[in-house]
């Protein structure tokens, strides 16, 4: 009896037309040159080089974030694809597909809880590609658009999966989508609520908010928007900026530094490769087993006439609500978002800092690091804050305490600089005061030109806080948490907006500096707003009424 000749029928099948007509190269024989056609002849894998440098295959240098980021989109895409078999957006049928889906439709409770927890996973894993990139300094030159390319997929990431939020049309959603776009409403000029609002003419059916809303309330006009945002328009645009961002990836070279000079670069075909299908496959069984065994939130239908209490933007946006209790609208939810936007694209261009390129170095740029990831930090606490320990009445409640347990209203708060009510000083003096602190802020890490000793600075601040505050407890106006407060504010303060500046960037020329402080004192800010309002119940810092501004 003849035997198969394997290899033979191997040869004869890749030899053949059809098989040349859709493959690209010859018969595989893994040489170096066949592992570099490989890449090159694929329609995914040719925008990887040919060759990368050894560091690019560590694990702990990317991560594989990155990958994992696209993975997650591709299975956005194919599992929503499927849903939208299944759903109608309209506010009398959407909520019943979702049930439908949920508990009547072969495998729909999967395919739901599937595409819910890798949107938010999707959240999670772009926000850590950033940090990733930022830490080994991957965002200077030459990739400084790149950087920015990133910067608004982050951005439209979290618009897409907020899009997504309301589509359910159920108490969560609803309730939801009107915290999050109430927001809107307060946008300087364009919103009916906002400052300068009335230079244009804006009320409450012709502003910003009612343009993303289709009316001046969350109705069927806002899922059928939501809905083509979130299953064309965004997508669409994503898809978009994807393709650029892989291009110049490509084309401005892959990061991660040499570990010696002369070194030899490996073949991305298996090496590079392998470690990507790895990851991304381990991460596809892993959301699929979480969509197995963890369902998706879903509330009763929605209903305009019953308030959720509280009432709760999503968890990645619950750091702009938690801002509410700070500072009002048009700053929380406007202002510092987009400052936030602009600030990182501005990055790679205020960083003269030629070190760390393509690995971790803390020591070789302290400041930029210790900068960001305190803004890092701050986001995520104020996420926290807004998840886990605000309850009824969006009143501060421990994770140990019950939303059952009730808690009396917070203590009138008053503000310091305004014309009437509760301000105690006139604001014709608090527009100098402010206007003179934020100059002296701006500018005194660059005037004083000598190298202050940074911890000698820092005690000499606390010490006068610790006095100020021994002062005022013996005279019954401090509390010991409050001078508690004062301590650890003041002392981020000095360290933060003050000692790392003239450590680190007074040399910069005046365009790159002023920016630069801009954004440290703009984070300064954000940290002394908070410890006023938490110590001593200061809504607001000076009121401007006639403008309907508030800071």
């Amino acid at each position: 009896m003849p035997t198969l000749d394997i290899d033979k029928i191997k040869q004869e099948v890749v030899d053949s037309q059809i098989w040349r007509a859709v493959f690209r190269g010859g018969v595989w024989s893994d040489t170096p040159r066949d592992r570099q056609a490989h890449i090159s002849g694929n329609v995914w894998l040719h925008l990887h080089p040919a060759k990368v440098r050894p560091r690019a295959l560590k694990w702990t240098y990317t991560w594989g974030l990155g990958g994992l980021s696209f993975a997650l989109f591709l299975l956005l895409a194919l599992s929503g694809v499927l849903l939208m078999f299944y759903y109608r957006p309209v506010p009398g049928l959407a909520f019943r597909d979702i049930k439908d889906l949920t508990y009547a439709v072969s495998m729909g409770r999967f395919l739901r809880n599937l595409h819910r927890w890798a949107a938010q996973a999707m959240v999670v894993a772009v926000i850590a590609h950033m940090v990733r990139v930022f830490l080994t300094g991957a965002y200077k030159r030459p990739r400084e658009f790149n950087w920015s390319v990133g910067v608004l997929l982050l951005t439209l990431t979290l618009f897409l999966s907020f899009t997504g939020y309301l589509l359910p049309w159920d108490q969560l959603a609803f309730w939801a989508v009107t915290v999050g776009t109430n927001m809107a409403g307060a946008t300087p000029l364009l919103g009916n609520s906002g400052p300068f609002s009335g230079l244009l003419g804006m009320h409450v059916n012709n502003d910003l908010r009612f343009v993303m809303l289709g009316g001046t309330s969350v109705g069927a006009n806002t899922l059928l928007r939501f809905y083509v945002l979130h299953t064309i328009a965004v997508p669409l645009l994503v898809g978009i900026l994807l393709i650029l961002h892989f291009w110049r990836v490509r084309k401005d070279s892959f990061s991660a530094a040499p570990y010696q000079a002369n070194e030899a670069k490996v073949d991305v075909w298996p090496n590079l490769v392998k470690r990507e299908y790895i990851a991304a496959v381990a991460l596809v069984i892993f959301i699929m087993f979480w969509a197995i065994t963890k369902s998706a939130p879903l509330e009763t239908i929605a209903d305009p006439n019953v308030t959720m209490n509280p009432e709760k933007a999503p968890w990645y946006f619950a750091g702009l609500q938690e801002m509410l209790v700070y500072f009002d609208p048009w700053l929380a939810g406007v202002l510092v978002p987009n400052l936030i936007i602009v600030g990182l694209m501005a990055v790679p261009f205020i960083d003269t800092n030629p070190k760390g390129v393509g690995y971790y170095a803390w020591k070789e740029r302290p400041f930029a690091i210790t900068m960001f990831l305190l803004g890092v930090v701050m986001w995520f606490s104020l996420m926290a804050m807004g998840v886990f320990f605000r309850g009824p009445n969006y009143a501060w409640y421990w994770p140990w305490e019950s939303w059952w347990t009730f808690k009396a209203a917070p203590p009138p708060t008053w503000n310091v600089f305004g014309p009437h009510g509760q301000a105690v000083l006139p604001l014709a003096l608090g527009v100098p005061v402010l206007g003179g602190l934020f100059l002296a802020a701006m500018l005194l890490p660059k005037l004083i030109q000598r190298d202050l000793n940074g911890w000698k600075v820092l005690g000499g601040v606390l010490l006068a806080t610790a006095a100020l505050g021994a002062v005022g407890a013996g005279m019954g106006k401090f509390t010991g948490t409050q001078v508690g407060f004062l301590l650890f504010f003041a002392g981020m303060t000095t360290w933060f907006g003050f000692v790392m500046p003239q450590r680190h960037i007074r040399r910069l020329d005046w365009a790159r500096y002023l920016v630069t402080m801009a954004l440290v004192v703009s984070t300064m800010g954000i940290l002394l707003k908070m410890g006023a309002r938490l110590c001593f119940n200061i809504k607001y810092v000076m009121t401007v009424p006639v403008v309907s501004m508030n800071i």
